[in-house]
C-alpha cells in the first residue's frame, strides 16, 4: 500500500512499498454445473518498482489439471489476457523493462508455453458519447450525433493495489483522461471493476449472471462525469482476437424466466472457436442507477463484429507483449441508453457488466420461482381432469352394481 495521501480519485504519484504484492487465496468448491474439480483461486498485483506505478492484476485459477490465468491491465487501454494450460504449475512470467519499451513482444509470458491450451484477449478501447436530442428512431446508428470519442489509452489510472479487496476478490481500475480541457470528469471517472469468484452462485446486484470458479465479471461505470449534451448516450468499444482469420461468433439466447433480471429475457455471448474454449456473456441492459432495478433499466444494443486493422486501434501492450504485433483483431460497439426512457442524465450514473470464462459458459437453469408457477398452472388442471375422470370411474360403477327390484 501507498505511504502518501492519495487525491479523491487516486490518480497522484505515490511510491510503492514492498507490501505491493497483495495475494488472496481461496479453496473453491467443486462447482456442479459444469461437473469441473476444485480451483484454487487467487488475485495478485504484478509489483514493478517504478514511478508512478504500473497496473498488472493476475487472476490465477488452478484445479487439478489445469490453470485459468486472466491478466487485466490499464497499460495502454485497459484490456485482459485469457490463457487456459493444461497443468496446475503453469506461471505467469513479466519483464518489466521489456513490456514498458516501444516493443514489447515476449515482454509477458505463461510457462511453459507447450502447455497453453487456449488463449485470447479482449481490449476496451474508446469510450464514445452521442447527442440523442434530435433522435426519435431508438434504432438508429448512430443513436445521434457523436461528440469526438475519448481514447481509452489517454486516461490516467488509479493504483490497483490500493482497491484490491481480499473479501470480495476484486480490484478497481478507475480513470479519468489525462487531458480534459472540457473539465468533464473534474468530478467523474470511468471503472472497471474486476471480480474472481471461489464457486458458482449469482451477485446479489443485477443483472445477476451466474458465475463460476472458471470466470471473472467486468462491472464497467461512468460516474459524475459531465456530459456535452442535454441527453448523451454513451457507448463503449471493444476489441478482440480471432482466433485465425474469422471473427468470433455472437450468439443470442432467449429465456422465459426473468425473475434475476426482471424485465430482460435475452442473454448474448461471444463465442471463440467453433467448440467453446472462451466466452463473453452479458445481458443487454445497463443501469442509470447504483442500486439497479427495473426502473433504471436501460437497453445495451451491440453491433456485429467487424474486422478492425489493429494499427488504428489503441494498442495494448500486454496484448502485443503476449501475442505479437501479428494479429486479426475484431471490434464492436456497445451503446446503452435511448432517447426516451431514463438515462445516464438522471443522476449522472451509468454500470454494465459482462462475465468472461474460458470453457463452457454458464448455463441458466429455469429458477424455483418459476418452476413453482409452472406446477402450479400445469398441476391444477391435472388435478381437476384426474378428479373428473375418477368421479366418472367410480359413479359408472355404483350405477352398474345396482339391481331392479322388478
Amino acid at each position: 500500500m501507498c505511504g502518501c495521501e492519495e487525491p479523491r480519485w487516486g490518480w497522484g504519484h505515490c511510491a510503492p512499498s514492498p507490501m505491493l504484492l497483495l495475494s488472496v487465496l481461496l479453496s473453491a468448491a467443486p462447482f456442479g454445473l459444469l461437473g469441473e474439480e476444485t480451483r484454487q483461486v487467487s488475485l495478485e498485483v504484478i509489483p514493478d518498482w517504478l514511478d508512478p506505478p504500473q497496473n498488472l492484476l493476475h487472476v490465477r485459477a488452478v484445479g487439478t489439471n489445469s490453470t485459468l490465468h486472466y491478466v487485466w491491465s490499464s497499460l495502454g487501454p485497459p484490456a485482459v489476457l485469457l490463457v487456459a494450460t493444461n497443468t496446475p504449475y503453469s506461471t505467469l512470467s513479466v519483464n518489466w523493462s521489456r513490456l514498458l519499451s516501444p516493443k514489447p513482444d515476449g515482454g509477458l509470458m505463461v510457462l511453459p508455453k507447450d502447455s497453453i491450451q487456449f488463449s485470447s484477449a479482449l481490449v476496451f478501447t474508446r469510450l464514445f458519447e452521442f447527442d440523442s436530442t434530435n433522435t426519435s428512431d431508438a434504432a438508429a446508428k448512430p443513436p445521434g450525433k457523436p461528440y469526438p470519442p475519448y481514447s481509452l489509452a489517454k486516461f490516467s489510472w488509479n493504483n490497483i493495489s490500493d482497491s484490491l479487496d481480499p473479501a470480495t476478490m476484486s480490484a478497481t481500475f478507475q480513470g479519468r483522461p489525462i487531458h480534459d480541457p472540457t473539465k468533464a470528469f473534474a468530478n467523474g471517472s470511468l471503472s472497471f471493476r474486476v471480480q474472481a469468484f471461489s464457486r458458482s452462485g449469482r451477485p446479489a446486484q443485477p443483472p445477476r449472471l451466474l458465475h463460476t470458479a472458471d470466470t471473472c465479471q467486468l462491472e464497467v461505470a461512468l460516474v459524475g462525469a459531465s456530459p456535452q449534451g442535454n441527453r448523451s448516450l454513451f457507448g463503449l468499444e471493444v476489441a478482440t482476437l480471432g482466433q485465425g482469420p474469422d471473427c468470433p461468433s455472437v450468439q443470442e439466447q432467449h429465456s422465459i424466466d426473468d425473475e434475476y433480471t426482471p424485465a430482460v429475457f435475452q442473454l448474448h455471448q461471444l463465442l471463440w472457436g467453433s467448440v467453446p474454449t472462451g466466452f463473453v456473456q452479458w445481458r443487454p441492459v445497463a443501469f442509470s442507477q447504483k442500486q439497479g432495478s427495473r426502473e433504471s433499466a436501460l437497453p445495451c444494443q451491440a453491433s456485429p463484429l467487424y474486422p478492425a486493422l489493429a494499427y488504428l486501434l489503441p494498442q495494448s501492450p500486454i496484448v502485443r507483449a503476449f501475442f505479437g504485433s501479428q494479429n486479426n483483431f475484431c471490434a464492436f460497439n456497445l451503446t446503452f441508453g435511448a432517447s426516451t426512457g431514463p438515462g445516464y442524465w438522471d443522476q449522472h450514473y451509468l454500470s454494465w457488466s459482462m462475465l468472461l470464462g474460458v470453457g463452457t459458459p454458464p448455463v441458466d437453469a429455469l429458477s424455483p420461482l418459476v418452476l413453482g408457477i409452472m406446477a402450479v398452472a400445469l398441476g391444477a388442471p391435472g388435478l381437476m381432469l384426474l378428479a373428473g375422470g375418477l368421479f366418472l370411474l367410480l359413479g359408472h360403477k355404483r350405477y352398474s352394481e345396482y339391481q331392479p327390484i322388478n
